[in-house]
């Protein structure tokens, strides 16, 4: 799988990054953010979460059935009832996962930017459609839609270090693929190649988690 930024089982076999999978629920709607210096709770709130109800969060050993995220299980809510972010930090970036997609938008990613930062969002929805944002202190520098992307004359065009992410990303084409069509999951794998967040499950679980339900 032409994927250099992965090493062997960070992938699932479609090519999702495989501690999304883990914690996703079948067949997902959700949306990743990572930002690169603020802490998580910071984060949170800024995605618009009420403080009060951010808590430490030690992840289930087993989704209870197929709709029900890892985090959602953790929060003991039903599926469908409100989104469930979880949070963490690894380095110099936070990652911000929710599992239902309610907090995806350029003002989101734009304000997880604020004052010197760089952040980025992927989207990935239950009707396949896949893009991401990447913003730079409060401002939208690229916005990158898969169904229009073209690897072999966009990534050139690209800022060097998200560049360098979807490079790292690689892409896992089909046999009905045109020359330079990226795969639905490339956005996923280039926020966690950005974001140095290569990694599986397990090694989530090793870090402090802040988790929280989300109304949008």
């Amino acid at each position: 799988m032409p994927t250099p930024g992965f090493p062997p089982n960070t992938l699932d076999s479609e090519g999702t990054p495989i501690w999304i999978t883990d914690l996703a629920s079948g067949h997902p709607n959700h949306t990743l953010h990572v930002a690169r210096g603020i802490e998580p709770a910071e984060a949170l709130e800024v995605l618009g979460a009420k403080p009060g109800l951010i808590q430490s969060c030690e992840l289930p050993d087993n989704k209870p059935d197929e709709w029900t995220s890892l985090p959602c299980a953790a929060l003991g809510i039903e599926p469908g009832t409100s989104a469930a972010l979880l949070a963490g930090r690894i380095g110099e970036w936070t990652f911000v996962y929710d599992d239902s997609g309610f907090t995806a938008d350029d003002v989101a990613t734009k304000a997880l930017s604020a004052d010197g930062r760089t952040a980025a969002t992927s989207v990935y929805t239950i009707n396949a459609d896949a893009s991401l944002i990447y913003a730079v202190d409060g401002e939208q520098v690229e916005w990158v839609d898969v169904d229009d992307l073209n690897l072999e004359e966009d990534l050139p065009g690209m800022p060097a270090e998200l560049r360098a992410a979807f490079e790292a990303a690689g892409n896992v084409p089909t046999e009905d693929f045109e020359p330079g069509e990226a795969d639905g999951d490339i956005v996923m794998r280039a926020a966690c190649a950005l974001a140095g967040l290569a990694l599986t499950l397990e090694d989530i679980r090793r870090i402090p988690l802040l988790v929280v339900p989300f109304d949008d």
